[in-house]
């Protein structure tokens, strides 16, 4: 049985929130959406700290990389600043996209960023030195998500044309093409284990396909409308999936069962519009919408 209890909510954004990251130190979080900046907030007293810096449009991804103490948030003028956690200031400006960037993730072993965009190409950027070494050219639309699976062989991309493209992180070759999702694919997920990728679309279905074969073993008619996030349970195993239709719902990692939904029918104080995004921090998940609020949930599982 699990069970969901909201601990916190956290206000202050004057627009719809889009994205959220867990910072390399501990107790810390960063947000950003529709806003004038990026914000840090504090998960030890679940409290506003301060906006990190302003920025001259939307922010749809954020991203810190392990071992490096630097920030990265993408944002819809296709620009992506650098801001260093130690001169405290944005060092740099990424500028290769001109459309709108919508995810970021890096791969720990090449030392190497990936910035994927509504232009339909996703940027490599070497870590060390902050220079572009490389641009994949996946879609002719745009590339909305990136997974990196765990051993780092494989990159997955969900694409606006319904499709994920899978890449080998050697070369950047393309490996593979997975078609099943019917509308734009909105998140796309390896397991911890590496086993399989959960895919989620505007379709509102969760595809899983098998690892390393990528072949298609379960479809989920996961909600109502657009799945916008997919995230694994650190430890555990179970994933949450963020829709469109404004609820979280936990499922089984394992068995692909439904095992909590979290909405407003089911009498949670949640949110009122489209969850978005969310992270865990060991058992809490942290979600964030369109409606400019941050829950804090404490999930309780047997």
């Amino acid at each position: 049985m699990i069970t969901a209890e909201k601990i916190a909510e956290l206000t202050g954004h004057g627009n719809p929130i889009f994205t959220l990251e867990l910072s390399q130190k501990p107790g810390i979080l960063f947000t950003g959406g529709n806003d004038k900046g990026l914000v840090e907030w504090s998960l030890k007293d679940n409290a506003f700290i301060k906006v990190m810096f302003p920025v001259a449009a939307s922010i749809y991804a954020i991203h810190c990389p392990p071992g490096y103490p630097l920030l990265f948030a993408g944002l819809r003028n296709g620009d992506v600043l650098v801001f260093d956690f130690i001169e405290q200031k944005v060092i740099k400006t990424l500028k290769n996209h001109q459309s709108p960037i919508f995810d970021i993730k890096s791969a720990k072993e090449k030392k190497e960023l990936l910035v994927a965009s509504e232009d339909g190409t996703v940027s490599v950027w070497s870590l060390d030195t902050l220079e572009q070494v490389y641009t994949i050219k996946a879609s002719h639309d745009t590339v909305r998500c990136i997974s990196i699976s765990p051993d780092e062989k494989f990159a997955a991309f969900g694409c606006r044309d319904n499709s994920i493209k899978i890449y080998e992180v050697a070369d950047y070759s393309l490996h593979k093409i997975l078609n099943g999702h019917t509308m734009p694919v909105f998140t796309v997920q390896f397991s911890p284990d590496g086993s399989y990728l959960a895919s989620g679309s505007r379709d509102a279905q969760v595809k899983i396909w098998d690892s390393p074969s990528f072949g298609l073993i379960k479809n989920i008619p996961a909600h109502l409308f657009a799945v916008n996030h997919i995230a694994f349970h650190p430890s555990k195993p179970y994933f949450a999936t963020a829709s469109m239709d404004k609820s979280i719902k936990i499922w089984g990692a394992d068995d692909f069962k439904l095992y909590k939904i979290i909405s407003r029918e089911k009498g949670h104080d949640t949110h009122k519009l489209s969850v978005n995004n969310f992270t865990w921090n060991g058992d809490e998940l942290i979600s964030v919408s369109d409606d400019k609020r941050i829950i804090i949930w404490r999930l309780s599982i047997d």
